[in-house]
């Protein structure tokens, strides 16, 4: 939900108002899950064509407190299962990249550095260091996954600034992606708040989710918006 035009109060005065239709049980369980968000990792899916992997991967997202997920769509459609995403994405901000007129990867990976973002990717290299040796104090994270069958693109790889693998003590030579995205945030999401780094909300992304968590808990709020209109 684009924001941008609201001032903090009229943030301040829609949640307020949409925060009367909610009980407290689940006004204070939004206020405890929004205060764990961070934006210090973010993760970027590339092609991604299975459902259920796409579903996993958002439902870890999640679950570990991490607020975006960049979707690049070159050759694949991203699609969601709901048995195994079970309503996550509502709680994410979810940004696409599937213009026909670019390449979709160079424009993710141009927006990510222009908001500061180190761009790791997730795949054997010869420059690549193990999970557990990523410097997570070296700034943000964008994580990127590549596509099930042959991993991340060749342009994806050339633009990426560091790369990053899981240790494999068996005969099998990778992970799914859901599991490797799982078991990379689980590290990752541990180290960031156990290091003292600054990877909370601004108080303006910390009103702009609360606003659209709210009002995204009720239903119809689109019956409400013309209060605030005038």
């Amino acid at each position: 939900m684009d924001t941008t035009g609201l001032t903090d109060t009229q943030l301040l005065e829609r949640i307020a108002y949409f925060r009367t239709m909610l009980t407290q049980e689940r006004s204070e369980r939004i206020r405890t899950i929004l205060s764990k968000r961070t934006r210090y990792l973010t993760v970027v899916l590339e092609d991604i064509f299975q459902p259920h992997n796409a579903s996993a991967v958002l439902r870890s997202c999640d679950g570990f407190g991490v607020q975006d997920v960049h979707i690049i769509e070159n050759a694949n459609r991203f699609q969601l299962q709901k048995s195994i995403e079970l309503g996550t994405s509502q709680w994410l901000s979810i940004h696409r990249y599937n213009s026909r007129e670019q390449d979709n990867t160079t424009a993710a990976v141009r927006h990510l550095k222009e908001q500061g973002y180190r761009i790791i990717a997730t795949s054997p290299h010869a420059r690549d260091v193990n999970l557990e040796e990523l410097d997570v104090h070296a700034g943000k994270m964008a994580l990127m996954f590549g596509t099930e069958l042959t991993g991340l693109s060749d342009t994806a790889l050339g633009l990426a600034d560091e790369y990053m693998k899981i240790p494999m003590y068996g005969f099998v030579e990778s992970f799914n992606i859901s599991v490797s995205c799982a078991i990379t945030l689980h590290h990752l999401s541990h180290s960031i708040r156990q290091s003292g780094l600054p990877i909370d909300l601004t108080e303006r992304e910390h009103l702009s989710l609360l606003y659209a968590w709210v009002r995204g808990s009720i239903k119809h709020p689109e019956l409400h918006d013309a209060r605030f209109s005038s």
